[in-house]
């Protein structure tokens, strides 16, 4: 699916407003300890992939239907190759998706994970908006 102008712009901002939500989520939950660690992990590698396909709908019109972030970054870097230097926060990042959405011998997730998959996250957040702003 290819988006040409005020959709995009549109789309993206929609991205952008969800991310925010995970974002908000994810600090409330930090710091009333209200929630899970792995609960902020699963919001902070989703409020990274929303930024990423934000950026992506604006500079390319697509983005494709995947929840990996190191191949959100390869797409991102044939744009801009600066996304390299993201390659750490999203090494961080990447590992959490499946064991905080499926069940399985995985390990329980730590505060300290939490907290650190949060920074990552607003590192990339304001990576991101730093070259669509």
């Amino acid at each position: 699916m290819n988006i040409q102008g005020e959709k995009k712009d549109l789309l993206a901002e929609e991205w952008i407003k969800k991310a925010k939500d995970d974002e908000l989520n994810a600090s409330s939950i930090l710091k009333h300890r209200d929630g899970t660690p792995s609960g902020v992990c699963l919001l902070s590698h989703q409020m990274a992939e929303k930024y990423f396909k934000a950026y992506l709908v604006l500079k390319k019109g697509s983005y494709p239907k995947i929840h990996f972030l190191d191949k959100l970054t390869e797409i991102s870097m044939k744009i801009d190759h600066s996304f390299i230097e993201l390659k750490e926060e999203v090494a961080l990042l990447d590992p959490f998706y499946t064991p905080t959405r499926y069940p399985g011998d995985y390990s329980d997730f730590l505060w300290d994970d939490a907290e650190k998959a949060f920074r990552a996250t607003l590192r990339i957040k304001e990576f991101i908006l730093d070259k669509i702003i």
